[in-house]
């Protein structure tokens, strides 16, 4: 059971949200749930609701109202075309980030280990 930094984790929870609403609709609680069986187990409510709120603002998702058999109507969330430029955009983002850190941390442990050996430091 993976443990993820909370701060790294509110750094992409959009990108997480925009995905999960790629490919169909979903409500708040069933975000929750495929995000928490994706490997984000410790992914709050609390979270997930106030970041829907910010896409929904920013005019990436929109809502509506759907009846549900098990109680009271349910708020779906779905991608609007700016939204789906938006995690276009995000993924690219993300990507570039992902790259630039491997490197940075490739070369950063490169350098150390070869400082470590020049100097004849045991760490």
């Amino acid at each position: 059971m993976p443990t993820h930094d909370p701060q790294m984790l509110k750094g992409v929870l959009g990108l997480l949200l925009l995905s999960a609403l790629a490919t169909t609709d979903h409500y708040g609680y069933g975000l929750v749930t495929q995000l928490r069986s994706a490997g984000f187990d410790e992914l709050a409510e609390g979270t997930v609701y106030p970041g829907l709120t910010r896409l929904e603002s920013a005019g990436f998702l929109e809502s509506y109202l759907l009846r549900s058999d098990s109680g009271p109507a349910r708020k779906y969330y779905r991608l609007t075309d700016a939204g789906a430029a938006e995690l276009d955009h995000r993924r690219t983002s993300w990507s570039d980030l992902v790259q630039s850190v491997a490197t940075a941390t490739a070369t950063t442990t490169s350098t150390a280990t070869t400082t470590t050996h020049q100097s004849g430091d045991t760490a």
